[in-house]
């Protein structure tokens, strides 16, 4: 927590933040379109998502916007304390790399504390604390990934789901591009920067074919690794197959990979019985969500050693004497040993948070207590705010167009 009262932290925080706005154009155009009118003005804002960069940039929109904004990090180990530091001087900011379990919780609960109207969340935990604990001044909120979709249609399955979110997950200007490119070269930056070995001729297991698997497979090829996919569903198991990939189960996939990432967002999708068959020196991560997806505490309980080698990884002795390198403790490997997403993809997903965080706000009275897509119109101002910024003109449709489309007459 010290770390954040921190003059020269800060001060390399506001580097990288301003570093990350350079790349953001499309999300900071269109904060500067509603900085004048201040639409968010007293309103508070709590904010669950990785302490990154990029996050600073979303911030800094929301308080352009009038916003007051409450912090906290969505996952121990992804915190940038410098942007945190800087962060804490335009905000109330609760986040620090290296929580403990109870640390990461009562973050979480000084932002409910906060009284927040509206949530924007990464993963649901801040969602899911603030319906079981029935903080009434939510109006709504925004949820950014697949699990804390599933989280929270869940709840409201169970009739415990309080106001109305927006999925930013479900926006294709989110997942065709944060969950594929996003994830699928961050998840190399952070495996790269965590074992420095080549991945050409190596083994790549992807655990999960989709939007983020598609991604991390379409990568680990690019940089001409011999790449398997693991899959439960076969239409996916299918279209991995016709993309060129391998397709196997997990257990033949186990005797001969390389380079084990999960891709699912599920649990325990790498057992300890997995783990046992792999071969000596095989290296796993997780490229999906929370710290489920690999079986590390069975792992660890059967281990005859463990130690760490090099930042972000651990070398685990199993009882065969085999050795197996963990990296990111089984978290997310492209924020625990890398940075995250590049700037350019993660200004869509922040660009829909932004604008999504004003439409529930606006609009929270009239909507229903689901989970509910981002509308059209603001997707298409994504879209087109991001080819504006990269200088791409696109056509229009003519009346005439547009008349033959909605027409069952072929004339």
């Amino acid at each position: 927590m010290g770390k954040i009262a921190n003059p020269a932290l800060a001060k390399e925080g506001e580097k990288n933040f301003l570093w990350a706005k350079g790349h953001m154009t499309a999300l900071s155009s269109i904060a500067t379109k509603y900085a004048k009118a201040k639409p968010l003005k007293g309103v508070t804002v709590g904010v669950c998502l990785h302490v990154t960069k990029e996050t600073s940039v979303l911030i800094d929109s929301l308080l352009l916007a009038g916003a007051k904004v409450k912090l906290a990090d969505a996952n121990p180990l992804s915190t940038q304390d410098d942007i945190a530091a800087y962060l804490a001087t335009r905000a109330e900011v609760w986040a620090w790399r290296g929580q403990t379990g109870k640390e990461y919780d009562w973050c979480i609960e000084q932002v409910l504390a906060s009284k927040p109207d509206v949530i924007i969340d990464d993963g649901a935990d801040l969602h899911v604390a603030g319906n079981l604990k029935h903080v009434a001044s939510i109006m709504g909120g925004c949820e950014e990934t697949t699990t804390g979709v599933l989280r929270l249609k869940a709840l409201e399955k169970d009739g415990k789901l309080g106001y109305p979110v927006i999925a930013i997950n479900n926006a294709k200007t989110k997942y065709l591009f944060d969950n594929r490119f996003g994830t699928g070269q961050s998840t190399f930056d952070g495996i790269l920067r965590a074992t420095s070995l080549l991945i050409a001729g190596k083994k790549v297991v992807v655990v999960g074919y989709g939007w983020v698997g598609k991604g991390v497979a379409k990568r680990a090829r690019g940089l001409d690794a011999n790449v398997t996919v693991v899959e439960i569903d076969p239409i996916k198991a299918l279209e991995a197959h016709l993309d060129g990939f391998l397709v196997t189960n997990i257990a033949e996939a186990a005797t001969y990979g390389d380079i084990f990432i999960t891709c699912t967002g599920q649990k325990h999708v790498i057992s300890y019985a997995a783990v046992k068959s792999m071969k000596d020196g095989a290296i796993v991560c997780n490229a999906g969500h929370f710290d489920v997806e690999i079986d590390v505490k069975s792992i660890m309980d059967e281990a005859k050693s463990v130690k760490q080698v090099r930042p972000n990884t651990d070398e685990i002795v199993l009882p065969s004497g085999k050795r197996v390198y963990l990296l990111g403790k089984g978290r997310i490997v492209n924020l625990v040993a890398a940075e995250g997403h590049p700037p350019e993809v993660m200004q869509m997903s922040f660009a829909n948070q932004f604008m999504s965080a004003l439409y529930v706000y606006k609009n929270h009275s009239k909507l229903k207590k689901k989970v509910l897509d981002v509308p059209l119109a603001i997707e298409h101002e994504v879209a087109n705010s991001t080819l504006h910024s990269l200088g791409i003109s696109i056509d229009r449709a003519t009346k005439e167009q547009l008349k033959y489309a909605e027409s069952w007459a072929l004339e």
